[in-house]
């Protein structure tokens, strides 16, 4: 997965080499059409729907590589309801569930978590600790590439499922809650609750949990005891950088099904 990782920086504006932060794809342009709850962005085979099946609202953000954002940018999506988006052949980026949101009618306020920018549609990425789901439509050998990542923390529990297709078409997710094993170190809090579990690198800014400097290359950034923890948690989500092995999923030809707080 590493030519995935290109164009997009964090939601701080930086990029780290080796990170999932960055997707890469041949990006299409268009127009956007809203119309009632779902929501119709650009024309292209393939679709996302987008399900919240947790007993809060989310809001999802979503961030393209280059070109304007699908939904967007970003939306309300209450307990029990879904969206469908449709983006343009060769589109890539990245969803991400906001939560405890307060938004104005003009769209500005903030999150507790996920935030980016105080705004309701993003135009930019999502403010870590955030659960990232990435996707590259139309890739190498018209491979669909789609993933999600713990690289740079979790807020909430996220799933991928393929709908149709060729292909390996495994099934990407994060089904248990991190926040209530995360170790004190790593706990983001709010009101004295645990609102989300930060990644080790941004907990303690070392090259060997960032992959950065001496640990930047596949051979010398190694899991760590926190990545496991993500991974023994998340099996097939990505738990650090150089985790693709077991964490890119490929299929041809299908739709995605997003789940925020999967069951299974």
């Amino acid at each position: 997965m590493d030519y995935l990782r290109k164009l997009m920086g964090n939601g701080g504006g930086k990029y780290r080499k080796g990170s999932s932060w960055g997707l890469w794809g041949v990006l299409g342009m268009g127009g956007c059409a809203d119309v009632g709850h779902v929501r119709a962005i650009f024309s292209s085979a393939t679709s996302f729907t987008l399900e919240n099946r947790c007993s809060f609202t989310v809001w999802p953000g979503s961030l393209t590589a280059n070109g304007p954002p699908l939904g967007d940018g970003g939306f309300v999506l209450a307990p029990g309801s879904s969206s469908r988006l449709q983006p343009p052949p060769g589109w890539s980026g990245r969803f991400w569930g906001r939560t405890g949101c307060n938004f104005d009618n003009s769209g500005s306020g903030k999150c507790v978590t996920g935030d980016c920018g105080g705004a309701l549609k993003c135009s930019g990425g999502g403010i870590p600790p955030v659960s990232l789901i990435e996707f590259t439509l139309n890739g190498h050998d018209n491979k669909d590439f789609y993933d999600i990542s713990l690289v740079d923390g979790y807020n909430m529990a996220v799933a991928v499922k393929a709908v149709g297709g060729t292909g390996t078409c495994q099934y990407a997710g994060c089904v248990n809650d991190l926040n209530t094993n995360c170790p004190a170190e790593l706990q983001m809090m709010d009101s004295g609750s645990v609102v989300a579990c930060k990644s080790a690198c941004a907990a303690f800014n070392m090259p060997e949990y960032c992959c950065t400097g001496a640990h930047g290359t596949p051979q010398t950034c190694s899991p760590t005891k926190y990545s496991q923890l993500f991974k023994n948690a998340c099996p097939t989500a990505y738990s650090y950088a150089y985790d693709d092995a077991t964490s890119t999923m490929t299929c041809t030809g299908a739709d995605y099904l997003i789940t925020f707080c999967p069951t299974s």
